[in-house]
Formats: structure tokens, C-alpha cells, sequence
């Protein structure tokens, strides 16, 4: 069994598409280990993307993720962290394809609905940031 991080970003938790998404997961067959509503601080979502913070489009990404309230998911299931990549499709919605959580309801590249750990190891570092008292 495998442990990886979900974010559902503020333009997801804005346009009332958190039942849709979560929805999505529970039908798949994941086990949820943890769920939080929170407002990001800048500090913390600087924590979160420091792999991009030398790039360009860091601020980009931190001001976003800090717009609003998200939700962050601990999802459970054998092949966890490339399940939940390909159940989010490309991280451009115009790339990604229909029955993909992006190609369905994301909109554009810079809200895209939401994040997953793109590895094992990413999938520690992240959920020790968003849950840091352990999961359930």
C-alpha cells in the first residue's frame, strides 16, 4: 500500500467542485488516511513548492495556492502516487484528456483544480507538511 498527497487548489474549493473530485477517489476504491480544509500560508506553500523555487513562475504558484482555502487529502491504495497521476490528467487542461479530473473541469493552466505528489518520495516530504501529526 501506497500513501500520496492530494491538494484540491482554490479555484476547485471557489467553483464548488470538491464533492466532484473527492467523489472521483471514492469510486476508484482509494482509502482516505486524512482530510483538511486550510488556508495556506505563504510560508508553508514555499515549503511546498521549494523544488520550484528557482524558477521563474515560483511566486506565480505561491500566491495562487495561497488565494484561498484548500483541501488536502492523504489517499491510500496499492500504486497510489501514478494512480492519482493519471486519474489528474496533464497538468495543462488543454492537453489532458477527457475523463481525466483536469480534462473535465480545469479550465486553465494556471488553475488547475489540483495537485498530486509526483513520487513516493515527494509523497512523504508533502504529507509531513500537510499532516503533520500523522494520518489515521
Amino acid at each position: 500500500m501506497e500513501t500520496t498527497l492530494v491538494l484540491l487548489k482554490p479555484d476547485a474549493v471557489r467553483r464548488g467542485l470538491m464533492s466532484e473530485i473527492i467523489g472521483r477517489f471514492e469510486r476508484r476504491g482509494f482509502r482516505f488516511r486524512g482530510m483538511r480544509l486550510l488556508q495556506l500560508d505563504r510560508e508553508t506553500a514555499e515549503r511546498h513548492y521549494a523544488e520550484h523555487s528557482e524558477r521563474p513562475f515560483f511566486g506565480e504558484l505561491v500566491d495562487f495556492i495561497t488565494s484561498g482555502p484548500i483541501v488536502a487529502l492523504a489517499l491510500e491504495a496499492d500504486g497510489a502516487v501514478q494512480t492519482v497521476r493519471d486519474m489528474m490528467g496533464k497538468t495543462n487542461p488543454l492537453e489532458s484528456a477527457p475523463g481525466t479530473i483536469r480534462g473535465d473541469l480545469a479550465l486553465v493552466l494556471s488553475e488547475n483544480v489540483i495537485h498530486g505528489s509526483d513520487s513516493p518520495e515527494s509523497a512523504e516530504r508533502e504529507l509531513g507538511i500537510y499532516f503533520p501529526d500523522g494520518l489515521l
